[in-house]
């Protein structure tokens, strides 16, 4: 595994440069990758303009999938707090429990792995992302920031505002025991701010403020083709909710390449390809001109005795 000079933790310490997604920290599960996938492909086959929101970005394991469907004239805006100190002492403790390892220097180095450019990237409070970006102009926003109920609240408003009219939105730990506080903020979003569900699955709630139903039909109809992810509908509010879950056998879109990915081993050398040069011929020679019994020699005898055998070998040879 290769090394990255700009990937450091607190202390400094150089980390591994990722050489696939997989290798990336973060809780993003093939169920959700292949909904992501759907959702963001399914806009650009029907040329749904918009930029891309994530808030929340922890070592960049989302926001390197994302970045993948960025189109030309597109923005990608990540806001997480990094390094940056909360501003209040619930929010401080949250960071110092769950992400005490989280550094931008290493998310940098991370999504560069992947890819050419860094999206924008804000580093501090979530609040100063409706600031930033303009109103209406996003087409997909993943919320995967604060456990707390105040804040989760504050970021689905801000999502509202920023989401184009048929934008979609991700809710992270929608149903998590560890954070109430965000099943709070997103229930009392369905139940009165007007969100509309379109799908859960066991970490994630994507959902619209606009028309649902379209949406909704695509899905089920894609699902109804995938043997690897079980699905089942809920009325909820008055509405039908699609249940996803990934089994075992489920499989992945395709990610983005990392450029550390080792090298592909070398193929096969095709029939009347051109011959191997005389040190590999001689090589290869020896080889199947080891007996069985010399083969077994140096394979199960200790090293001084298989070596006086082959020595031994070597002069009744020499005799003869």
């Amino acid at each position: 595994m290769t090394l990255s000079p700009a990937a450091a933790g607190p202390a400094g310490e150089q980390l591994p440069a990722p050489t696939s997604l997989d290798e990336v920290k973060g809780w993003f599960f093939p169920a959700d990758q292949v909904l992501f996938d759907w959702f963001l492909t399914r806009q650009q086959e029907l040329t749904e303009p918009g930029d891309l929101l994530e808030i929340g970005a922890y070592m960049g394991k989302s926001a390197i999938f994302l970045g993948g469907y960025l189109r030309d004239g597109e923005t990608f805006t990540v806001c997480d707090l990094f390094d940056s100190p909360a501003q209040d002492d619930a929010n401080s403790a949250e960071m110092r429990y769950s992400y005490p390892t989280l550094t931008r220097r290493s998310f940098e180095a991370n999504y560069l792995s992947f890819h050419d450019a860094l999206p924008t990237v804000l580093q501090g409070l979530s609040s100063a992302v409706p600031d930033r970006v303009p109103a209406a102009s996003c087409r997909f926003a993943h919320i995967d920031g604060s456990h707390l109920y105040e804040h989760v609240r504050g970021d689905i408003d801000s999502a509202r505002a920023l989401l184009h009219p048929h934008g979609i939105v991700a809710l992270d730990d929608y149903r998590s025991e560890h954070c109430p506080g965000v099943a709070a903020a997103v229930w009392e979003a369905v139940a009165t701010g007007g969100l509309n569900p379109v799908c859960v699955t066991g970490t994630k709630l994507y959902g619209t403020w606009g028309d649902p139903a379209p949406v909704r039909e695509a899905l089920l109809d894609f699902l109804a083709g995938r043997d690897d992810l079980w699905h089942g509908t809920e009325a909820v509010g008055g509405g039908t909710l699609v249940r996803v879950k990934g089994t075992k056998a489920v499989v992945p879109p395709a990610h983005p390449v990392s450029r550390h990915r080792p090298a592909e081993p070398p193929a096969e050398q095709p029939a009347g390809a051109a011959p191997e040069g005389p040190q590999q011929q001689d090589a290869q020679v020896a080889v199947r001109r080891r007996s069985p019994l010399r083969r077994f020699a140096l394979a199960v005898l200790p090293p001084f005795v298989s070596q006086g055998f082959v020595r031994l070998r070597a002069a009744l040879r020499h005799q003869a």
